[in-house]
């Protein structure tokens, strides 16, 4: 009796576990834990799945140069990444271009000197943080929109650092609220 490990851990239910409490340790261990949001509760688990064949559809005729003459002239148009890939998914059914050029979008962009200077999701922060800005030009006693402005301008920062790290952005380039408005112009 002296070895039995649930005299010392009454809490481990590993060898008793009958009804109610099974099902709970089955549950415990299919949920998939994700990253929170920064300034919210919500935790953000919906995604699409992605399919497993990392192979181009057989049913797709189109070759890996016509893939890229396409992206390069959505981006000389002043398309984004994200709305270049939304528009090749929706109108030629390519759903990952990765699988069809072997590299994604913006590396394609790079690669023919047409990548955004400002990465996509920073340049949308300070679209947004521009808009709460001029907002409050007209609404000055609009607390609740103040009040976002400091958390959009934190998420600007944040992620400017972590840019800057990877070497994304330049090491001198730094958010001002005043210049803001001609990055995004």
């Amino acid at each position: 009796d002296d070895k039995n490990p649930s005299l010392f851990f009454p809490w481990d239910f590993s060898e008793h576990n009958t009804g109610r409490e099974a099902q709970l340790e089955s549950q415990r261990h299919s949920f998939v834990v994700t990253m929170g949001r920064m300034h919210s509760r919500g935790k953000g688990i919906s995604a699409s799945a992605l399919p497993y064949k990392r192979t181009p559809p057989s049913w797709l005729k189109i070759s890996y140069q016509d893939v890229e003459e396409n992206i390069c002239k959505f981006a000389k148009k002043g398309l984004t990444p994200s709305q270049i890939g939304v528009i090749l998914r929706d109108s030629h059914g390519i759903a990952q271009v990765k699988t069809v050029t072997g590299s994604k979008i913006l590396r394609i962009l790079k690669a023919h000197g047409l990548a955004p200077e400002i990465p996509e999701d920073l340049y949308h922060l300070i679209k947004k943080a521009v808009s709460i800005r001029k907002h409050l030009e007209r609404n000055r006693k609009d607390k609740d929109s103040k009040f976002r402005l400091i958390l959009v301008e934190s998420r600007i920062h944040r992620l400017a650092r972590y840019y800057k790290k990877t070497k994304k952005l330049p090491p001198v380039w730094k958010y001002e609220s005043t210049t803001a408005s001609t990055l995004v112009a």
